[in-house]
Protein backbone atom coordinates (compact mmCIF):
# COMPACT_ATOMS: atom_id res chain seq x y z
CA UNK A 1 0.00 0.00 0.00
CA UNK A 2 1.51 3.47 -0.80
CA UNK A 3 1.47 5.90 2.15
CA UNK A 4 -1.17 7.76 2.96
CA UNK A 5 -3.18 10.16 2.38
CA UNK A 6 -4.33 8.97 -0.91
CA UNK A 7 -6.75 11.10 -3.41
CA UNK A 8 -9.28 9.78 -5.65
CA UNK A 9 -11.13 12.27 -8.23
CA UNK A 10 -14.40 11.18 -10.46
CA UNK A 11 -15.82 13.96 -12.69
CA UNK A 12 -19.54 13.92 -12.84
CA UNK A 13 -21.01 15.62 -16.36
CA UNK A 14 -24.14 16.32 -17.40
CA UNK A 15 -26.98 18.17 -19.68
CA UNK A 16 -30.49 19.45 -18.29
CA UNK A 17 -31.51 15.92 -19.07
CA UNK A 18 -30.55 12.02 -19.46
CA UNK A 19 -27.11 10.03 -18.39
CA UNK A 20 -24.73 11.56 -15.81
CA UNK A 21 -21.65 10.27 -17.25
CA UNK A 22 -18.80 9.33 -14.98
CA UNK A 23 -15.33 9.39 -15.55
CA UNK A 24 -11.60 9.34 -13.73
CA UNK A 25 -8.10 9.16 -15.27
CA UNK A 26 -7.65 5.71 -16.94
CA UNK A 27 -11.28 4.43 -16.70
CA UNK A 28 -14.50 3.57 -18.52
CA UNK A 29 -16.89 6.26 -18.53
CA UNK A 30 -19.82 4.95 -16.37
CA UNK A 31 -23.43 5.97 -17.24
CA UNK A 32 -25.29 6.70 -14.44
CA UNK A 33 -28.87 8.06 -13.25
CA UNK A 34 -31.57 8.20 -10.69
CA UNK A 35 -32.55 4.57 -9.36
CA UNK A 36 -36.66 3.82 -10.37
CA UNK A 37 -37.22 4.77 -6.63
CA UNK A 38 -36.33 8.58 -7.60
CA UNK A 39 -38.23 8.26 -10.75
CA UNK A 40 -35.18 7.20 -13.16
CA UNK A 41 -35.27 4.50 -15.50
CA UNK A 42 -34.00 1.66 -12.96
CA UNK A 43 -31.93 0.25 -15.82
CA UNK A 44 -28.25 2.31 -15.05
CA UNK A 45 -26.05 2.29 -12.12
CA UNK A 46 -27.20 5.11 -9.74
CA UNK A 47 -25.54 6.77 -7.13
CA UNK A 48 -26.97 4.38 -4.58
CA UNK A 49 -26.54 1.27 -6.39
CA UNK A 50 -23.01 2.28 -7.26
CA UNK A 51 -22.58 2.87 -2.82
CA UNK A 52 -23.75 -0.43 -2.23
CA UNK A 53 -21.49 -1.90 -4.74
CA UNK A 54 -18.25 -0.05 -3.24
CA UNK A 55 -19.41 -1.59 0.32
CA UNK A 56 -19.50 -4.89 -1.55
CA UNK A 57 -16.34 -4.69 -3.51
CA UNK A 58 -14.80 -3.08 -0.13
CA UNK A 59 -15.57 -6.59 1.55
CA UNK A 60 -14.24 -8.75 -0.99
CA UNK A 61 -11.23 -6.52 -1.65
CA UNK A 62 -10.63 -6.32 1.93
CA UNK A 63 -11.02 -10.33 2.83
CA UNK A 64 -8.85 -11.24 -0.05
CA UNK A 65 -5.86 -8.86 1.42
CA UNK A 66 -6.17 -10.12 5.09
CA UNK A 67 -6.66 -13.74 3.76
CA UNK A 68 -3.64 -13.47 1.65
CA UNK A 69 -1.77 -12.17 4.45
CA UNK A 70 -3.21 -14.88 7.13
CA UNK A 71 -2.13 -17.65 4.30
CA UNK A 72 -5.88 -18.83 4.34
CA UNK A 73 -6.77 -21.15 1.09
CA UNK A 74 -10.11 -20.56 -0.01
CA UNK A 75 -11.93 -21.06 -3.22
CA UNK A 76 -14.85 -18.38 -3.93
CA UNK A 77 -16.68 -15.74 -1.74
CA UNK A 78 -19.84 -14.09 -2.80
CA UNK A 79 -20.93 -10.91 -1.15
CA UNK A 80 -24.56 -9.27 -1.26
CA UNK A 81 -25.23 -6.35 0.13
CA UNK A 82 -28.88 -4.63 1.01
CA UNK A 83 -28.59 -0.84 2.24
CA UNK A 84 -31.73 0.67 3.51
CA UNK A 85 -32.63 4.22 2.55
CA UNK A 86 -34.65 5.95 5.15
CA UNK A 87 -35.01 8.87 7.20
CA UNK A 88 -33.11 9.37 10.12
CA UNK A 89 -31.92 12.66 12.03
CA UNK A 90 -33.78 14.60 9.84
CA UNK A 91 -32.20 13.56 6.65
CA UNK A 92 -32.83 10.82 4.11
CA UNK A 93 -29.42 8.76 3.96
CA UNK A 94 -28.51 5.02 4.31
CA UNK A 95 -29.04 3.93 8.40
CA UNK A 96 -28.29 0.09 7.89
CA UNK A 97 -26.23 -2.15 5.43
CA UNK A 98 -26.83 -5.76 5.32
CA UNK A 99 -23.58 -7.90 4.33
CA UNK A 100 -23.85 -11.30 3.45
CA UNK A 101 -21.48 -13.09 2.59
CA UNK A 102 -20.89 -17.34 1.79
CA UNK A 103 -17.14 -18.17 1.40
CA UNK A 104 -16.33 -21.21 0.27
CA UNK A 105 -13.18 -23.39 1.72
CA UNK A 106 -11.32 -26.47 0.74
CA UNK A 107 -11.37 -29.32 3.33
CA UNK A 108 -8.50 -28.39 5.17
CA UNK A 109 -9.46 -25.42 6.07
CA UNK A 110 -10.49 -24.52 10.08
CA UNK A 111 -13.71 -22.63 9.06
CA UNK A 112 -13.59 -20.69 12.97
CA UNK A 113 -10.45 -19.18 11.57
CA UNK A 114 -12.17 -18.30 8.23
CA UNK A 115 -14.92 -16.70 10.21
CA UNK A 116 -12.72 -14.72 12.04
CA UNK A 117 -10.93 -13.82 8.64
CA UNK A 118 -14.65 -12.77 7.26
CA UNK A 119 -15.05 -10.20 10.16
CA UNK A 120 -12.02 -8.92 10.26
CA UNK A 121 -12.43 -8.29 7.04
CA UNK A 122 -15.59 -6.69 7.69
CA UNK A 123 -14.52 -4.47 10.58
CA UNK A 124 -11.28 -3.57 7.98
CA UNK A 125 -13.61 -2.06 5.40
CA UNK A 126 -12.72 1.80 4.55
CA UNK A 127 -16.04 2.29 2.40
CA UNK A 128 -18.52 1.12 5.84
CA UNK A 129 -15.98 2.49 8.13
CA UNK A 130 -16.45 6.08 6.18
CA UNK A 131 -20.46 5.45 6.58
CA UNK A 132 -22.64 6.04 9.12
CA UNK A 133 -25.03 3.52 8.77
CA UNK A 134 -24.65 0.34 10.92
CA UNK A 135 -23.27 -2.90 9.31
CA UNK A 136 -24.55 -6.16 10.01
CA UNK A 137 -22.44 -9.06 8.83
CA UNK A 138 -24.20 -12.47 7.98
CA UNK A 139 -21.25 -14.34 6.53
CA UNK A 140 -21.25 -18.38 6.06
CA UNK A 141 -18.30 -20.61 5.51
CA UNK A 142 -18.87 -23.73 3.03
CA UNK A 143 -16.78 -26.21 2.86
CA UNK A 144 -16.73 -27.54 -0.61
CA UNK A 145 -15.01 -31.37 -1.64
CA UNK A 146 -12.60 -31.10 -4.21
CA UNK A 147 -13.24 -32.49 -7.36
Amino acid sequence: MQKLPHYYRVSANADLEGDVSLSSDGLETLPSAPPQEFGGPGDRWSPEALLIAAVADCFILSFRAIAKASKLSWLSLICDVEGTLDRSEGKIKFTEFKVNATLDVPPDTNEQRAQRILEKAEASCLITNSLSGTTHLNAVVVVKPLS
